[in-house]
């Protein structure tokens, strides 16, 4: 009797279970449901506009990129700061550098909070191969191929490039990357390291919870500021014949204590290299995270003046711009910009950098000498909610909507560490619609989830800005920034 019991009361109890999902699946949210569908609609929206055009692979796009790449060892960061001792601090503070514990507490709480990313350079050395000790250590640490260049290569060779790449790695780095990849630069016996503490959207590290999910990287990398492929790439560059010239890692040399006149000089190596191009390439500069006005001066001379394209983040543009406009740079923006703010800075940053072009050709011209550099004809900024790109006219740079769209995608395939998208892992944090500018009486733009990609002509520019499905499982916030852009770029090129 009790065994016949017990069958008895499986068989119900399996279909009482069956009841219940049943009735979850009958009375439904019908606002879940529409937001399902919703996002399903944007996301095949999103892949037809990126499949519109593809890139050639009879004759493969040729992408030159430089400089330096390491070896990223990725921790919980939360985790990481508990298991070594290093409690959160009441007091967050900004630090150009690192010198000790307190400080890197300081730092990470000042950045943490916001969910704004960060990297900074760690003059102790001894404390620094403690920390990567300890991450080692650390259950769920993971390694990857980091560094702007080495990610940038490898997006854009998966994605049907090319590619000659500036940097010095050791033979186990140069084993896992990808096919069509060839790197110019010497040979080492071990790879500089860099820690990544990653954390989630609302992630809690004493009183302070991270608004979004992002990254704090710590390094202490005395090799990549020097540049030191610069030479090889040089020589391997005359025959390689690049269709685009892509520049990154610069941030290694924010707050590295060099000799007097050691990073002008290596800046102006630099400079010469791109102004010897040919001017039918494409030169892009990726920013990064700078803290120190006097390279952001340097930059803009030595770099930015001779890019024609640049890409960054919704941190590195008010950064350059208040820059541009002889203000201090913002250390910490708003992490969650409008469209219309960013658009409104995005405006000021082509217009200010182009006038700055006219004049130097017009002083040139009056000189009778030939002005350096390139006007600025793309302008791509990545921001966690949406994508946006200014693109001139009759430019270079094509397919402007589909690379767009593509730059969205991206995104999350990256973060969610999967090229297939999963709806259900996704979510939107765009506006339904927005201002297209923050002047009063600027026209709104609904986001139709059939065409999600708003493209419009203003002046001598078009500008075309797609919502991104936001990754609600992250696997990995650090290089992310690199993909996109990478991506953006191959269907302009």
């Amino acid at each position: 009797m009790e065994g016949g019991g017990r069958v008895s009361w499986m068989k119900y109890g399996s279909f009482v279970s069956l009841f219940v999902v049943l009735l979850a699946v009958w009375f439904r949210s019908p606002q879940n449901a529409v937001l399902d569908d919703r996002l399903d609609t944007v996301l095949s929206s999103l892949l037809r506009a990126e499949k519109k055009v593809g890139v050639n692979n009879v004759a493969r796009p040729k992408v030159a990129i430089g400089f330096g790449g390491c070896v990223d060892l990725l921790v919980d960061g939360v985790s990481f700061l508990n298991k070594i001792g290093i409690s959160h601090t009441e007091n967050p503070v900004h630090y150009d550098y690192l010198e000790n514990a307190e400080q890197l507490a300081q730092s990470f709480a000042y950045f943490f909070a916001p969910g704004a990313a960060a990297e900074r350079f760690m003059l102790n050395e001894t404390l620094f191969s403690e920390l990567v000790d300890g991450a080692r250590d650390l259950p769920g640490n993971r390694w990857a191929v980091g560094g702007n260049a080495p990610v940038m290569a490898g997006r854009m060779a998966n994605e049907g490039c090319d590619v000659l790449l500036g940097g010095s790695y050791s033979t186990d780095f140069i084993d896992v990357l990808p096919e069509h990849i060839t790197v110019a630069g010497e040979v080492l016996d071990e790879p500089d390291i860099h820690l990544i503490l990653e954390y989630s959207a609302g992630s809690s590290w004493g009183r302070y919870t991270s608004r979004r999910a992002n990254r704090y990287i710590i390094h202490s990398d005395d090799r990549n500021p020097y540049l030191s492929s610069m030479e090889e790439f040089a020589k391997k560059l005359k025959d390689f014949n690049p269709d685009l010239l892509v520049v990154g890692g610069l941030q290694m040399m924010d707050n590295f204590p060099f000799q007097s006149g050691e990073r002008d000089a290596l800046l102006s190596r630099l400079s010469d290299l791109l102004s010897s191009s040919s001017p039918q390439i494409g030169i892009h500069f990726e920013m990064a995270s700078f803290v120190e006005e006097s390279i952001m001066e340097d930059l803009l001379h030595y770099v930015i003046s001779h890019a024609d394209s640049l890409g960054m983040n919704e941190q590195e543009l008010p950064n350059l711009l208040s820059l541009l406009k002889g203000s201090n740079i913002t250390v910490l923006s708003d992490p969650n910009p409008r469209v219309a703010t960013v658009l409104d800075q995005m405006r000021e940053v082509y217009r200010i950098l182009n006038q700055r072009y006219t004049d130097a050709s017009t002083e040139g011209d009056t000189e009778g000498t030939k002005a350096r550099g390139k006007p600025l004809t793309r302008l791509h900024v990545h921001t966690l909610a949406f994508q946006a790109m200014i693109v001139t006219r009759d430019s270079k740079w094509k397919n402007t909507m589909s690379a767009t769209a593509k730059a969205s995608l991206t995104a999350n395939r990256h973060v969610c560490g999967s090229n297939d998208i999963d709806p259900s892992k996704a979510r939107l944090i765009m506006d339904d619609s927005f201002s297209v500018s923050q002047r009063e009486g600027s026209q709104r733009i609904p986001l139709q989830e059939n065409r999600p990609v708003s493209c419009w002509d203003e002046d001598d520019y078009e500008i075309c800005v797609a919502p991104v499905l936001v990754c609600t499982e992250v696997y990995q916030t650090a290089g992310g920034g690199d993909n996109v852009s990478a991506a953006g770029l191959v269907l302009q090129i």
